[in-house]
């Protein structure tokens, strides 16, 4: 990586903390002291060194505006659940429910085949939660357990099954949007959650939804935007070429698969980048120079004929999209917001209607 990418994503990284904290201060007023102390472990704070947009942060094809990291996620999403529950178990639960995240995040369920899912990590998180004595002994300070705490899908305000809205989701795309394209400023964020609140669905389980229609359509249009660039090639590129960057790492002993659960994203990219100038006529340093170079891509319908000029992906990913509960006049009862709005709806089928083309591809950089 050249020395003035990583000064640029130094200033990137350095520059995000302002956001977290004024962002935080929306999502609750009242910060919850007994956070503090989960805060500092370790588990959480090896957390801070990775990126919520998933590798992103480190090459030229994305425009990140800021860094916003796992930590930052977790402790918004807890933060959330607490304002609106006040409830420590479902609180510190959400806290945890990313411990078991890898460096670069999503990139290591390309690394295992489930770009469509995206949940190859999270069978760890529970087994980190019950091997780490630091976080028992902060549990047994609030009464609690380890079993109370190493599954958040158990509760619906933090986590539920799409469309619904859950913390975790309402959570991450405010600063995703933010960071992607800016589509989110903090006065507009504070005036959208504004109007969030717990609704019931029509089992009568708990959700995040909204008391006003036009904040739920802003918020649901938004999302399926930022949602968007998610299934564009860009970003499959990008996922892709990351995931078979960090294998080819771990296959030629430059790193272990523990050093992703260890070294922040900046100290790994270090590494490859040093490994990369001393051998640059492999094939990792033509992954890790294309991927820290790459500035566009190209679309094809089939695969190039030449494809030795290009590293190309096709795959399938995860879709990612709301239609949240609408409180209707102030009384109990709600809707979804595609049910009353015709915009919301449209804009939901468009975007799980959307397919790129076939193939995106970049082509390889030379050797440095």
């Amino acid at each position: 990586m050249q020395t003035e990418f990583f000064k640029t994503c130094g200033t990137v990284v350095a520059g995000h903390k302002d956001f977290a904290e004024e962002y935080h201060k929306i999502l609750c007023l009242e910060y919850p002291a007994f956070l503090k102390k989960y805060e500092a472990l370790s588990v959480l704070q090896r957390l801070r060194g990775i990126g919520l947009l998933c590798g992103t942060d480190w090459t030229p094809l994305f425009k990140n505006s800021f860094f916003y990291s796992r930590f930052d996620h977790s402790v918004g999403t807890a933060l959330i659940v607490w304002n609106f529950t006040h409830d420590k178990k479902q609180t510190v639960a959400a806290l945890l429910h990313d411990v078991s995240t890898p460096a670069f995040s999503h990139v290591t369920d390309f690394r295992n085949g489930d770009a469509l899912t995206q949940e190859s990590t999270e069978s760890l998180n529970a087994a980190m939660i019950h091997d780490d004595k630091d976080l028992a002994a902060v549990l047994e300070q609030d009464g609690l357990t380890a079993a109370d705490v190493d599954d958040y899908h158990r509760f619906s305000v933090a986590d539920n099954k799409m469309p619904s809205l859950s913390a975790d989701r309402l959570e991450y795309m405010y600063p995703s949007g933010a960071a992607l394209d800016e589509s989110w400023t903090l006065e507009e964020i504070k005036k959208n959650y504004s109007a969030v609140k717990i609704l019931y669905d029509k089992n009568g389980i708990a959700e995040l939804g909204f008391s006003d229609l036009h904040e739920a359509v802003l918020y649901t249009k938004r999302f399926c935007s930022i949602s968007l660039i998610l299934q564009h090639n860009e970003d499959k590129v990008a996922m892709q070429l990351m995931a078979d960057l960090v294998s080819c790492a771990v296959e030629n002993s430059i790193v272990c698969e523990k050093d992703l659960y260890t070294f922040s994203e900046r100290e790994l990219m270090q590494i490859f980048c040093d490994y990369a100038k001393k051998n640059p006529s492999g094939t990792f340093a033509k992954y890790f120079f294309t991927f820290t170079s790459m500035t566009k891509i190209e679309r094809f319908k089939t695969e190039p004929s030449v494809n030795e000029d290009f590293y190309c992906v096709n795959v399938n990913v995860k879709k990612r999209y709301v239609d949240p509960l609408v409180e209707l006049n102030g009384v109990r009862s709600c809707a979804r917001v595609s049910e009353l709005s015709a915009d919301a709806a449209c804009c939901i089928n468009a975007f799980l209607n959307y397919r790129d083309t076939e193939f995106g591809c970049v082509r390889w950089a030379s050797c440095r």
